[in-house]
């Protein structure tokens, strides 16, 4: 059901994201999730204030960061007695978070929240094998020097092979890439179709930095101020020139370095409420969350890895008797430009709408000037949890820019899930 009680987005702040091991390399996801956390308490003056909850996520993390939502909220200048609750839903993270927030609104369990995300692949968790854990288990547990000599008998230079955090799908062993590859190729979606998006994703977001748009969205972090992936003069010609990324065997391989998005650090939050809460602190909001949804496909039995969005939308959209052209803008996460390729020629195909989704006919065509007015994931980077965040701040600033309107927001995550939502102003 749409929220029952109205929930406001008041605003959002991120850091500007990095491409891995570059300005962040070392900084954990707790830091990287205090500075844009404490962004939005700074932007919004919350110094003190107790907040019903904040719901934070990372999809890679370490052990340690056991409740990242709590210990940054803790570190942001809001009061102690804020709790925290730390969520992970890979790409659609921090949507989620936000939507969680928004459903605690909504049912009148608390009058305002943040909800946001961070994610690092410059610091990752690296582990060894179950061996050398268990023998090291063994000694903590010893008594005596001997006996935790005697843990590690038998032991083999192979139990020193770290384990990397990796990001294939556990039940395929093929990375997202290669999945959306697979995407590519069933929907046929051409390299030169994949690297004009690509190209007006960088051209789009340096035109909003040029015209100020993010100068309270983006707040510098470790002396960056924009995002360093970020190509200004990105060209169809240049990306051209760039090898096949994940197919490189077959001679039909057309996702690349390019027109994919790179392992990106990064973290985002938004500030949710009432509008009973928004009055008295004296805050308008900049859009409402209405409504959102979340749907699975079953990738291991053939489906599209990154298709799940294009079941959410029309459940979502059915449930508002709303159709896929009534928004302003559409802010859809460029995992890949194939992904979003794949999803906008799914909506136009009959045989899929009819017998994937159960509805009369096409969903039909969108725009493209609609769709990420002021570029997305492809130009920005893509830290896993941070995403979502980012795009809810930016598409509430842009409804507000524009004096109202509607936006439809449309996430793809690993495991084959989609987290989509409605914008309001």
């Amino acid at each position: 059901m749409p929220f029952a009680k109205p929930v406001a987005v008041l605003g959002g702040a991120r850091i500007p994201f990095c491409r891995q091991n570059t300005a962040y390399a070392g900084v954990g996801n707790l830091d990287l999730s205090i500075r844009a956390l404490g962004a939005v308490v700074e932007k919004f003056h919350l110094q003190g204030e107790v907040l019903g909850e904040v719901a934070m996520g990372a999809v890679i993390k370490h052990s340690s960061d056991w409740n990242l939502g709590r210990e940054a909220a803790l570190s942001s200048g809001l009061s102690p007695l804020t709790p925290g609750i730390t969520l992970q839903r890979a790409c659609g993270t921090s949507l989620d978070s936000i939507v969680t927030i928004g459903n605690k609104i909504a049912a009148g369990q608390i009058e305002a929240g943040i909800g946001g995300g961070s994610d690092t692949t410059s610091d990752v968790p690296i582990v060894y094998g179950k061996a050398l854990r268990n023998a090291i288990l063994r000694a903590n547990a010893a008594k005596t020097t001997m006996d935790k000599l005697r843990a590690f008998k038998g032991f083999s230079p192979r139990w020193l092979k770290p384990d990397f955090p990796g990001v294939a799908e556990p039940r395929t062993g093929k990375s997202m890439g290669q999945h959306c590859e697979d995407m590519a190729k069933e929907w046929q979606i051409s390299r030169e179709a994949q690297d004009a998006l690509a190209v007006a994703s960088h051209h789009k977001l340096a035109a909003a930095y040029d015209r100020g748009f993010f100068d309270d969205l983006v707040v510098e972090f470790r002396g960056v101020k924009r995002d360093n992936i970020l190509r200004p003069d990105s060209t169809i010609e240049k990306l051209a020139t760039l090898k096949p990324a994940f197919d490189k065997t077959s001679g039909r391989g057309t996702l690349t370095a390019g027109n994919s998005t790179p392992l990106t650090d990064g973290a985002a939050a938004c500030l949710l409420a009432s509008d009973d809460w928004a009055r008295a602190h004296g805050l308008q909001p900049m859009a409402y969350l209405r409504d959102a949804q979340v749907a699975a496909v079953d990738f291991v039995g053939g489906e599209g890895l990154l298709m799940a969005p294009t079941i959410a939308v029309p459940q979502m959209l059915a449930r508002n008797g709303l159709t896929l052209q009534d928004f302003d803008i559409y802010e859809i996460h460029e995992a890949f430009a194939a992904q979003v390729l794949c999803t906008l020629k799914a909506w136009e195909s009959d045989d899929y709408c009819r017998n994937r989704l159960g509805l009369s006919g096409a969903m039909g065509s969108i725009d493209p000037a609609k769709i990420n007015p002021n570029g997305s994931s492809l130009a920005a980077g893509h830290p896993f949890a941070a995403t979502g965040a980012r795009i809810v701040a930016t598409a509430a600033k842009e409804l507000e820019q524009r004096g109202g309107g509607r936006c439809l927001i449309s996430i793809c995550t690993a495991g084959g899930m989609g987290v989509v939502a409605i914008l309001e102003r």
